[in-house]
Formats: C-alpha cells, sequence, structure tokens
C-alpha cells in the first residue's frame, strides 16, 4: 500500500480551540475570546493506493472559503475563531492529479466529518461512493445544523453519501466498526467528541497500524495527555474517545495522524508509532 498526505492549505485557531479551558459555555466563550492564535497548521487529506482500490480520507478545503461572503456572516465563530488560506492548486482535485490520480479514479471517499475543513473538496468526486457516518449526517443536515459548524449550502447538489451504521464488532476498545475492504485490513471506529458522529479510519499497513484521526485531538501530544479540544460538542465523549485512542495505541503499534497537527505527514513517511510522553 502506498500512503500519501496531501495538504490542502492552512488554516490558524485559537490556542485555547487546540487544548479547552474550563467546562460548557465558559469552555466555548474561553475559546471564541481567547486572544493567541496558533501558528497556521496544516489541512491534511489522506491518499491510500489499496490492492483493492484508492481510498481518500476528508477532502481538505476549498478555495472558496478565502472569498468574502463563505462563511455565514452571523457566526461569532467564522468572525472570531477561524483563518484560512487556501489557493485553487492546493484543492485535493489538483493534487490527486500531480500525483497521476484522477478523481474519477477514487474508489472511496470516507470522510471522518463534515465540517467545512475536511469538506470543502466534496466536488472533486461526483462520481465516487462516498461514506459519512448516519450520525454525522443527520447532525450536519438537521435542526441547528450552521449553529453546529455545518455547511451543507455549500456542498454538492448530488451528494447523496453512503450512511454508515456501526456494527457491534469490537475494534480494540473500540466497541463498534464498519469494515470497508475484503481483506479486512481498513476499518471505520466511531470517535465522538469533536462532532457527535465523527470517525475515524483504521488502517492496518505491514508492520503499522495507521490510525487516521480526524479531529479527535489537534496534536498527537494532546491526545497522549488526554487534553481535550475548546469545541467539541460532547466533552464527555471526547474525552471516552482519547481513552479509547490512548488504550489503542498502547495495545497496538500505530501511527497517529491527525489532520492538523504539522508533525503528522512526517511521522507517517518515517513510519514513527505514537509513544505515550506524559
Amino acid at each position: 500500500m502506498r500512503v500519501h498526505a496531501i495538504q490542502t492549505g492552512t488554516v490558524a485557531i485559537k490556542e485555547r480551540q487546540r487544548q479547552g479551558v474550563g467546562h460548557g459555555l465558559r469552555r466555548t466563550l474561553n475559546t471564541l475570546f481567547d486572544r493567541t492564535w496558533t501558528e497556521p497548521l496544516p489541512i491534511y487529506t489522506w491518499v491510500i493506493e489499496h490492492p483493492e482500490g484508492i481510498l481518500v480520507i476528508d477532502t481538505g478545503e476549498t478555495a472558496r472559503a478565502t472569498e468574502p461572503g463563505y462563511f455565514p456572516w452571523w457566526h461569532p465563530y467564522y468572525k472570531l475563531g477561524v483563518r484560512e488560506w487556501v489557493r485553487p492548486e492546493e484543492e485535493i482535485g489538483p493534487q490527486l492529479r500531480a500525483l497521476g490520480i484522477a478523481p474519477a479514479d477514487v474508489r472511496w471517499l470516507v470522510m471522518t466529518h463534515l465540517h467545512t475543513d475536511h469538506a470543502g473538496g466534496l466536488h472533486h468526486f461526483p462520481n465516487t461512493e462516498i461514506l459519512v457516518s448516519r450520525v454525522e449526517y443527520q447532525n450536519a443536515t438537521g435542526r441547528g445544523r450552521q449553529l453546529r459548524g455545518y455547511l451543507p449550502q455549500h456542498w454538492p447538489a448530488w451528494f447523496k453519501p453512503t450512511l454508515i451504521d456501526f456494527a457491534p464488532q469490537p475494534r480494540g476498545p473500540f466497541p463498534a466498526s464498519h469494515t470497508l475492504t475484503a481483506a479486512a485490513d481498513i476499518h471505520l471506529v466511531p470517535t465522538p467528541g469533536h462532532t457527535l458522529g465523527h470517525l475515524s479510519v483504521i488502517v492496518q499497513d505491514q508492520q503499522n497500524t495507521l490510525f487516521f484521526a480526524g479531529d479527535t485531538s489537534y496534536t498527537q501530544q494532546l491526545m497522549l495527555s488526554q487534553k481535550i479540544d475548546g469545541v467539541s460538542e460532547s466533552e464527555t465523549l471526547a474525552r471516552q474517545t482519547l481513552q479509547r485512542i490512548l488504550q489503542y495505541t498502547q495495545t497496538t503499534p500505530t501511527i497517529y495522524l491527525p489532520t492538523h497537527d504539522p508533525e503528522s505527514a512526517q511521522r507517517l513517511a518515517a513510519r514513527i508509532e505514537s509513544v505515550e510522553k506524559r
């Protein structure tokens, strides 16, 4: 299997989004009114050339996100909490073609969740099976969707994903899973917290396990330290998810790959396993 990290631009957030302070509404306000920004962080997507077909995990952001009017003017988070930089050539479509892969050649697109920095490039994949957890899709299309950070008004009109209901088949500490490949070497597991329907992708690659974590944490060290972010929909579920991930990495040689960790691509290239550093 060949695995590629593709960076679709950068994003800056508040430090208290990366590691939350307080609880409930206070946690949200601490994030919004924090005066300290992170450095520009990568927006990674992942491409796996599997014998059964090409798998892409998340689509990254669209260059349209830098245009006036893309984000709801009334939403405080987009006014106070995020800055993005994406050029058209940084979108996933052109970058796939640079690897010699046409978007139409992609068999599966798995979405960890549907926030715009993960779903902004959906329009590049009209002919691909797109998998989303049922809980995630319902939350992203239901009442209050924009308040929760979803922008379905920017999704392609043809977007009708395959909805995943996880089977009660444990995978390590995860009580449910969905097996994607006939070889049973790629599995989806529910990792709620950041969003209620968030999922992660586990790929068994030779001697290592690759754990594509989406936004379960913003860095590996925050996972190892069990520090949840400042915008998770459920602090309780986010903490439970981080506990399960840590337990998994302690029992399985794992390369942990969050979307916005500046060191994720280097860990993948060097196949550096997660090691508890607390």
